[in-house]
């Protein structure tokens, strides 16, 4: 192992922001991000395999009412997310170590309101499909972690991965809000403040559109079905 990458892997033991195995908190941060890490109440969002973690600090710094989490297994790159977040002082920003198939292990039920994938592997073989970040079994997985009308955003290059995720969408019955196969043609970019990954200015620059879709796992209420909603909960639990 080289020597920078030993450095950068002491200077995580050492950041508040990165959590890992061999940390307090990596044990016990289940249910408890919000009170215990970023002690506010504020919502928190994921961007998954966030390699070097350019969404998770671009959108922080445009959100400061929202906690940010970037989830990756390699330390090195982590490490320059979080080298980001202390020289910006972003403090709605953490980072985890993990597995994506563990999520439930540091995720309570209901504590994340929005999830990103960003330019995952496009795991392209079939026999590999049960490793692609929007497969059904990730799927169960982000419904459960969601809250109520929690939001999924999902953003590639790779058009066969795209269109897989979209037709994965349709056949579990997912609400598709908005969808484009040409992100920079189209008004959505607007979403992403001019956030770019590495990879992401590779690919456009070889020529590749970016394909972008935003969905949740159950259509949001109208405000009139929100009103019939907490009426209905006021009746039930006596309040009327």
């Amino acid at each position: 192992m080289s020597r920078k990458k030993l450095k950068k892997f002491a200077e995580n033991e050492e950041r508040y922001n990165v959590v890992q195995p061999g940390k307090a908190f990596y044990e016990n941060c289940k249910g408890n991000w919000k009170k215990e890490h970023f002690k506010n109440d504020n919502p928190i969002v994921l961007e998954l395999a966030c390699g070097r973690g350019e969404y998770t600090t671009g959108l922080a710094a445009h959100h400061p009412d929202k906690n940010f989490i970037g989830v990756d297994l390699k330390g090195d790159r982590l490490w320059y997310g979080s080298n980001v977040a202390e020289k910006e002082g972003l403090t709605n920003v953490a980072f985890l170590r993990c597995h994506i198939q563990n999520l439930e292990q540091y995720f309570a039920s209901n504590e994340i309101s929005e999830i990103w994938i960003v330019h995952p592997d496009p795991r392209p073989k079939d026999r590999d499909a049960k490793r692609r970040l929007t497969h059904p079994r990730f799927l169960n997985i982000y419904k459960n972690l969601l809250e109520e009308g929690g939001l999924m955003r999902f953003k590639t290059d790779s058009k066969p991965l795209f269109e897989y995720s979209v037709e994965t969408a349709v056949r579990e019955r997912l609400f598709i809000e908005d969808l484009t196969f040409d992100l920079y043609e189209s008004d959505l970019l607007e979403e992403h403040f001019g956030i770019t990954t590495r990879y992401e200015r590779k690919f456009t620059a070889e020529g590749h559109m970016i394909h972008y879709m935003r969905f949740r796992f159950d259509k949001p209420l109208t405000e009139e079905e929100e009103k019939e909603k907490v009426y209905g909960e006021q009746v039930d639990g006596g309040h009327l």
